[in-house]
């Protein structure tokens, strides 16, 4: 997928399951495309001549890449451009295709791309590029209401040359005169863009959250106020040393806040979550069909890893449903995340034995998942922790993003993941002849005959550990 936006051209190149596309080549050139149009009304030479730059090189990359699907897509700076068509002509020439996206298909790809994360959104999509900001109504799976207005970070400083309240009084004007936001008040807000990412940073940096993880960072109503303070205050060097945000977006961090404010006055916004997933994940969405859409993409993103990384064939659903019955009381957003940590359970055995238990939280806590919020991220994480051997007291700290009891739940996955692991030696036929349950205070490991030489002091010594966890006795049962 290439995307030619405002601010910058970028190349993304996915693989792996249709309903959550791994990314393996992600490159962006900030070519401000749209800068120029607030001057004349043009693409300025320059700014043209370096996004052409990259398109070429990325057209030639991909073919060597052997991609199978390039799309190319351009959204406000070349379709408001004056000299928009010569560019996508000269894009041409390169061998790309580029379909011009309308406002409301920009918008509409944005909603959809919220969607293909975070499948039950219900709310508005706020999508803010360089040369505009679209929104959608996302709620039950579907894209409602879209609108695209000229407010991109490029052309902010000349709507707030007059002040906030004048500025917030414009933004008013142009939302009423698309019949925004009739009947559209008092719902969250879903952040999409570049802008919004750098803000959320910052609020990262601010309150030095444990866990910076920028997917479904979660900003209440209240957090405005820092950021607009923050980022009246802090100098552009200050901005710019926060890790990973661009020069760019730095930048544009005051005109961001700006009208992240101004919109959650006007739409009487309770809270914001970030969405990493936009556009582009939009319309990757919307090409599937009603089967793969319904899919869930956390589990299909673990599986594919499982399978990726595995020793044997993977049989990380089978180790689920064969501890299932110790967990049979647990609400099913955890059954949920317990069975993406099973499906992860053989993700580190290639790393350093000392060390096996770092690399199981990192893919928990850091990976590239879809649809889990923060807590549940710690909890995959903390459920790896102890699938690999690591020491209780070394899991890091996370503050109070998670209950002590959630987190001792997920410690009793990871410990009955290891006593599967153990038993089978990480092949899937041993648990078809065994089955663990809890009855009566005890925790009973149950094997067929003929299967009776599993048992052994490393698997008996696992079984007392998921004992101790689950407050019972261990007891081994040969049938």
């Amino acid at each position: 997928m290439i995307d030619i936006g405002s601010n910058s051209v970028r190349i993304v190149v996915y693989e792996g399951p249709a309903r959550a596309p791994a990314v393996i080549f992600n490159e962006k050139v900030a070519a401000g495309l749209g800068r120029g149009l607030a001057i004349d009304g043009r693409i300025a030479p320059e700014d043209a001549e370096r996004g052409l730059v990259a398109l070429r090189r990325y057209a030639l990359l991909a073919e060597h890449m052997d991609v199978q699907d390039v799309q190319c897509v351009a959204t406000a700076a070349v379709r408001d451009a004056v000299n928009g068509p010569e560019f996508i002509k000269a894009a041409a020439e390169a061998g790309l295709a580029i379909r011009l996206l309308s406002g409301e298909e920009e918008a509409e790809a944005a909603g959809y791309g919220v969607l293909a994360a975070i499948p039950d959104a219900h709310g508005i999509a706020v999508d803010l590029g360089g040369g505009s900001l679209e929104l959608a109504e996302v709620s039950d799976g579907r894209v409602g209401r879209r609108a695209s207005f000229p407010l991109g970070v490029l052309r902010l400083p000349a709507l707030r040359k007059d002040g906030d309240q004048a500025f917030e009084r414009a933004i008013r004007k142009m939302l009423r005169a698309a019949s925004w936001p009739d009947g559209l008040t008092g719902q969250p807000l879903y952040l999409v863009g570049g802008s919004w990412r750098a803000l959320s940073r910052l609020d990262l940096e601010l309150t030095r959250d444990p866990l910076a993880v920028l997917d479904q960072h979660n900003l209440p109503r209240s957090a405005l106020r820092r950021l607009i303070r923050a980022s009246k205050r802090l100098s552009f060097e200050e901005l710019r040393a926060i890790p990973g945000m661009a020069s760019n977006r730095a930048a544009a961090l005051p005109d961001a806040a700006a009208l992240l404010a101004a919109l959650v006055n006007i739409l009487d916004v309770p809270e914001m979550t970030v969405s990493s997933s936009g556009l582009r994940e939009g319309l990757l969405y919307q090409a599937l069909d009603a089967e793969t859409r319904a899919q869930d993409p956390l589990i299909v993103a673990a599986e594919f890893e499982g399978r990726r990384l595995a020793r044997f064939a993977p049989h990380g659903r089978a180790i689920a449903e064969w501890i299932a019955p110790l967990f049979a009381d647990e609400a099913p957003a955890d059954s949920r995340v317990r069975l993406a940590a099973s499906l992860l359970s053989d993700v580190a055995w290639s790393a350093n034995p000392d060390f096996r238990a770092e690399r199981g939280t990192e893919i928990g806590l850091h990976g590239n998942w879809r649809s889990i919020d923060i807590p549940g991220r710690i909890l995959l994480a903390r459920a790896l922790y102890a699938g690999f051997g690591g020491a209780d007291a070394e899991f890091p700290a996370m503050g109070t993003l998670v209950s002590p009891e959630r987190l001792a739940r997920a410690r009793q996955w990871g410990l009955a993941i290891r006593l599967a692991q153990r038993l089978t030696g990480g092949v899937e036929a041993p648990l078809k002849a065994s089955g663990v349950a809890l009855i009566d205070g005890k925790l009973k490991l149950c094997l067929n005959a003929g299967w009776h030489h599993l048992a052994g002091e490393s698997v008996e010594r696992r079984l007392r550990v998921l004992a101790q966890a689950l407050d019972a006795k261990p007891e081994l049962v040969l049938l």
